[in-house]
């Protein structure tokens, strides 16, 4: 006897829609279970974890603060999916981003205009969109498996980090830590209320309301959805596969690198070896748990960013392991694929005599 999976001729459209609100509530109930295995009250955890943060001003400006760059990379990363492209290393072009926007305030500290800031994003975007087509043109020029070549930069773009940061771009009166010297005024982007909140936050709602019109009502949108969908019928659409995934690979670099550069330049104005706790990483969770649609994505990013904020609530407050929030991360990202897979099948026991049966006839 065994067990496959068949595909459905037909799936649900109801249970599309409520697939990440299942998911979501299977989480919370392992969520529970972590706790209870680790001799912690799973109410009080749960409480601490997803909703004591919500009660603060402060705690959810922090909050907004983690989902602005998760937003922002699983916004293009969503582009790539939905034309069929694996980009694994919003990471990595997060990092790159960052790298090149910060090199105008460590490098030329005294250049403070009205210009510096809107230079630093630009080249931010650019830095980024180079990082990200790396693997876009190893994949339309040799066949390369994009998942690959995007996941291994992502090793390379942080050990570049790490790398200035201890040598040419090392803070002269710094006394000898890893980090960079600090922005200026000129190239910190301005704060919104008393936390930490910047102006990232409407930047990153803009962009999603454009996304969102772009994929929903223009021509470009409906190439992608089609090219996605059925490579084929785009193809006899005039539609190039080489010239979208280009498109694509470069436009999500863009947006991680523009998050990259917003997160230096914004929540820590200068360059640390580590800049991001793997944003890049939780941002395909976010993706998929918002459907590949960027209103949905915005939701979902706060849903995610909850976790980091109330994982360090209940490790301060309960003594639990820093590690929980990758945990249910992991486990959000485990139960959203698996209610989209028995939705699109469904499962089948066959019996090994019958199909032994068969073969012999």
């Amino acid at each position: 006897m065994r067990i496959e999976l068949v595909k459905r001729k037909e799936h649900s459209q109801l249970m599309a829609m409520l697939s990440p609100i299942v998911a979501v509530g299977l989480t919370l109930i392992a969520a529970a279970i972590l706790f209870s295995l680790s001799g912690k009250d799973p109410l009080l955890g749960l409480f601490k974890f997803f909703i004591e943060p919500l009660l603060d001003t402060w705690s959810l400006q922090e909050v907004i603060v983690k989902a602005t760059p998760l937003v922002l990379m699983a916004c293009g990363l969503s582009v790539c999916y939905l034309s069929n492209n694996w980009n694994i290393g919003a990471e990595g072009q997060f990092v790159a981003g960052a790298l090149c926007g910060s090199a105008l305030p460590i490098l030329y500290p005294d250049f403070e205009t009205a210009a510096t800031l809107p230079l630093m994003l630009v080249c931010g975007m650019i830095g980024g969109a180079l990082w990200a087509l790396i693997p876009a043109v190893l994949k339309t020029r040799f066949n390369t498996n994009e998942i690959l070549t995007s996941l291994m930069l992502v090793y390379v773009a942080n050990l570049l980090l790490d790398y200035l940061v201890r040598g040419p771009w090392r803070d002269p009166d710094g006394y000898n830590f890893p980090e960079s010297r600090m922005f200026s005024d000129a190239a910190t982007l301005p704060t919104i209320g008393d936390g930490r909140m910047s102006m990232a936050a409407p930047v990153t709602l803009a962009v999603v309301i454009v996304l969102a019109l772009v994929l929903s009502r223009t021509l470009k949108g409906f190439e992608i959805r089609v090219m996605g969908e059925s490579p084929r019928a785009g193809a006899f659409a005039g539609f190039s596969r080489k010239k979208l995934t280009l498109f694509s690979f470069a436009l999500a670099g863009a947006l991680a690198g523009l998050a990259g550069t917003m997160e230096v330049s914004g929540s820590l104005n200068q360059l640390l070896p580590t800049i991001s706790p793997g944003y890049g990483f939780t941002a395909i969770i976010v993706a998929f748990l918002g459907r590949l649609n960027p209103v949905a994505i915005l939701v979902a990013g706060f849903v995610l960013a909850l976790s980091y904020i109330g994982g360090e609530a209940v490790q301060a407050s309960m003594g639990v392991s820093d590690k929980i929030a990758n945990v249910i991360q992991g486990l959000l990202l485990f139960f959203v694929l698996g209610c989209d897979t028995f939705i699109m099948y469904r499962l089948r026991v066959v019996s090994t005599h019958s199909a032994a049966g068969k073969t012999g006839e």
